[in-house]
């Protein structure tokens, strides 16, 4: 641990890192140090790099409204960048109507339940007040995110801190009961949640991660899963609350994710790659059913109790609506479902690695998943260091890898170069195959 640097890091064992590398710039896909190495962001900088680094259209953009207008308060005022980006980000996503700020994806959330719960006691049923969500979903890091998206590993220290939430099975493929074929599982999962709906009259909302959950072991939804599940929603009267933070804007080949999906939420929020990963800025959107109900005299007090300093930045709008201008104009979306090839034709190779017990990919996303032993499906334990030694061995081959825990996380800016995800590609096997060797 370097006792010169003032800086706490976020999810690190401060004691087993003597020093960190300083990344003072970044150019296309790669981020260089201090000392001038490179490295090629596997990452995408924490999942929300589109572009890659200093991009031109979008560093113009950050500049020109810096110069013009850098914050002001949407407290009974609004700003013109706020204004076009609501506008856009409602006419990309169906059934949606109205949009609130925040800067970052766990705010996102937290502002989803609170609207949630409010738009019950708003129209009169003050009973609808309890949360379903699925097993090892993940939401964000504060309270109310965390109590929405349990991922034990991470929070179980905190849990005296956290709401109740009911939770229900998601469809795991590769951990599922040995009892089930996959289909039987699937149903088994539907079978649950529509269990609870049944027989419970107090659900506000059933929260989900759209397309798949990610940070909590990278779980991909079986085709028309979603579907069926917001139509448990509406059979029974239950919000849906859709997250598309690190799922939405192109991640998993699709631009609108719950689009894809056919499925229909009430409560919709987006993050991470909205500004193309170069500001914070978080949005939820509802729908006009659910807008409506905070609309009354103001002695009724029915106005949404929440906000943000930085709610509705002009700064980050205006990157914001660049960014989005920037996927039309590049045709992104369908470069990134051709893309997804080079993906797939790896996985066998990658399969074949001693180490390697299940891959799991989607879009511009893989992980893939270190075991001890592949027939138990055992993960490799914590005391074994594989996070540090896939990192430290990933900078070898010039690329920057973070895993989770024992799963190695593929997820690189969505408009990397053909040659560069085979370079990604190529580094993430070599470093599997030594660290392998290191640990045997």
């Amino acid at each position: 641990m370097n006792s010169k640097s003032f800086v706490w890091h976020p999810y690190t064992q401060m004691r087993d890192w003597a020093d960190f590398d300083i990344i003072t710039k970044g150019k296309g896909m790669w981020l260089i140090d201090s000392k001038g190495n490179k490295l090629l962001d596997g990452v995408a900088s924490m999942w929300c790099n589109v572009w890659g680094h200093s991009k031109r259209e979008l560093v113009n953009t950050m500049i020109k409204q810096a110069k013009r207008l850098q914050h002001s308060s949407l407290f009974n005022l609004t700003n013109d960048q706020a204004e076009l980006l609501a506008e856009k980000l409602v006419n990309f996503s169906p059934g949606m109507e109205k949009v609130f700020y925040s800067d970052s994806g766990s705010t996102a959330m937290e502002i989803s339940a609170k609207i949630a719960l409010q738009y019950w006691q708003n129209i009169g049923i003050k009973n609808k007040t309890t949360f379903v969500s699925l097993q090892n979903g993940y939401h964000g890091d504060t309270v109310g995110a965390m109590s929405l998206g349990y991922v034990p590993l991470f929070f179980s220290k905190f849990k005296k801190l956290l709401f109740p939430v009911i939770r229900v099975p998601v469809p795991d493929k590769y951990r599922m009961q040995k009892q089930f074929t996959f289909a039987q599982y699937q149903e088994f999962c539907l079978e649950k949640i529509e269990r609870v709906f049944a027989k419970s009259n107090d659900i506000a909302a059933f929260v989900m991660e759209s397309g798949a959950q990610i940070a909590g072991g990278v779980i991909i939804y079986p085709q028309n899963f979603q579907k069926k599940v917001s139509q448990l929603c509406r059979k029974h009267g239950v919000l849906l609350i859709l997250d598309e933070i690190a799922t939405g804007f192109g991640r998993l080949g699709s631009f609108i994710e719950y689009q894809s999906q056919s499925s229909v939420p009430d409560i919709v929020c987006y993050g991470k790659m909205l500004t193309g990963g170069y500001l914070p800025l978080a949005t939820t959107l509802a729908t006009q059913k659910i807008y409506e109900s905070f609309l009354g005299p103001y002695e009724d007090m029915k106005q949404f109790f929440h906000g943000h300093t930085f709610t509705g930045n002009p700064l980050a709008c205006a990157t914001a609506i660049t960014n989005l201008d920037l996927y039309k104009r590049n045709h992104l979306i369908s470069k990134i479902q051709k893309k997804t090839k080079q993906f797939e034709k790896r996985i066998e190779e990658i399969m074949d690695l001693t180490l390697v017990g299940d891959v799991r990919h989607k879009g511009m996303l893989m992980a893939i998943e270190l075991v001890s032993n592949k027939d138990k499906k055992t993960p490799i334990s914590s005391d074994k260091k594989i996070h540090q030694k896939i990192f430290v061995e990933a900078k070898k081959h010039k690329i920057y890898l973070r895993t989770l825990g024992h799963i190695v996380m593929i997820v690189p800016p969505l408009a990397i170069s053909k040659r560069e995800l085979d370079f990604l590609l190529d580094g993430t096997i070599e470093t599997i195959k030594k660290v392998t060797k290191d640990l045997n």
